[in-house]
């Protein structure tokens, strides 16, 4: 199927603060030079906090992870789970078609999109609320025939019911998810046939269908202004989210958890001394306050002897090293002698901000210029890591 950019599109993109926070933590997971591995969480992220994926949103995110924008809109055209229309500001239905679904009913559950979303697929309802499509199996054919709506699966639909469904969206409500025909989960419809004691202990819910309910508005996109969740490396909490909701590596996440034969949650259990030694603390923009940038000592080219190898640094690969060489930086010494102001200057210069503060490059270099070896470089050599 050939899949094109919308003939309209906004003027321009730029994430959230909090979804620009987390993406910034989805590209920290990918070594230096491999960023693009990044690309399908943050053009998903993106189309989630505008709904559908625009041409501004696509070369944004390349241009984050260095990428051609191209090859970002490749990977946005070859993926179906990737919109690249407008889309419903309730719901886009995804309806199931594949050979289960087909034939337990899912001509059904179209014909109702026909008659009360729009005549064809990716088409906006009157209303703008509704759009929907055909897709390939969805993976719950026990519970045929069923649809995707935001993030929940809707199963053992009649056409009533999904129309009915499609109602209730429509005036602000969100439906139980799940089947919808009495069945737990994805037990014979005639009943359990084996196991029966399990009915008299079971919650109200299964499981997928407790968090949904849990949540509330599942067809909600996520726009930012939700707290997100970062990802365990990354400590500080995104720009506007309250410190005391975000997970930090020191909360507990063991309460109310099976534990262990020991007795002890392996979430509680305690940690290992590391040992490398803890990276010097830095003073930084975010625990300062706001820090007026000043250009560091440069260089026009490598003093007598030659450059010190940058990629012994954690966090500098070759694209980046080659980044610092044109800023004018060569010698560990040069970074050694960076302040905040001079933090301030190189990072608003980088791709991806905040990693020097991150992976302690001043503490390193000054090892480094020093004659010593952090435990990085020597990992690097061993492993040739640059070879």
């Amino acid at each position: 199927m050939l899949r094109r950019l919308y003939h309209e599109q906004p003027d321009s993109f730029d994430f959230t603060p909090a979804n620009r926070a987390w993406a910034e933590a989805q590209i920290t997971k990918y070594p230096e030079g491999r960023q693009a591995s990044a690309i399908i969480p943050l053009l998903w992220r993106a189309q989630e906090q505008e709904g559908w994926l625009t041409r501004p949103a696509i070369e944004h995110v390349a241009d984050m992870l260095g990428m051609a924008h191209i090859r970002a809109l490749e990977v946005a055209s070859f993926y179906f789970m990737f919109q690249l229309q407008p889309v419903g500001s309730v719901a886009n239905i995804q309806i199931c078609g594949t050979t289960t679904c087909m034939i337990c009913g899912a001509g059904e559950l179209i014909a109702v999109c026909r008659d009360k979303i729009a005549p064809k697929p990716h088409m906006l309802s009157a209303d703008g609320k509704f759009s929907w499509e055909e897709v390939e199996c969805l993976g719950a054919c026990a519970n045929a025939p069923m649809a995707q709506i935001g993030k929940d699966y809707y199963e053992d639909l009649t056409a009533e019911r999904f129309a009915g469904i499609l109602d209730d969206l429509a005036a602000g409500k969100v439906p139980v998810p799940g089947p919808q025909n009495g069945r737990y989960a994805s037990e014979p419809a005639a009943g359990l046939t084996t196991l029966k004691d399990f009915e008299s202990g079971r919650t109200q819910y299964n499981a997928s269908v407790a968090r949904a309910v849990e949540l509330g508005d599942t067809v909600k996109r996520i726009d930012g202004t939700e707290v997100p969740i970062l990802t365990p490396w990354v400590r500080d909490a995104a720009p506007g989210a309250p410190a005391d909701e975000m997970a930090t590596d020191t909360d507990d996440r063991s309460e109310g958890r099976p534990v262990d034969a020991t007795g002890v949650s392996k979430q509680a259990a305690p940690v290992k001394p590391v040992a490398e030694p803890a990276p010097v603390p830095e003073k930084s923009a975010e625990t300062e306050g706001e820090v007026t940038e000043a250009a560091p000592e440069t260089l026009t080219g490598p003093r007598e002897g030659g450059a010190d190898d940058l990629k012994m640094l954690k966090g500098v690969g070759p694209k980046l090293e080659k980044t610092l060489n044109e800023l004018g930086f060569f010698h560990f010494d040069q970074i050694a002698a960076w302040g905040p102001a001079e933090v301030a200057w190189v990072d608003n210069r980088l791709t991806f901000k905040g990693r020097i503060l991150r992976d302690g490059w001043i503490a390193q270099a000054r090892q480094l210029a020093a004659g010593e070896e952090t435990e990085f470089a020597k990992r690097a050599k061993k492993d040739k890591l640059y070879d």
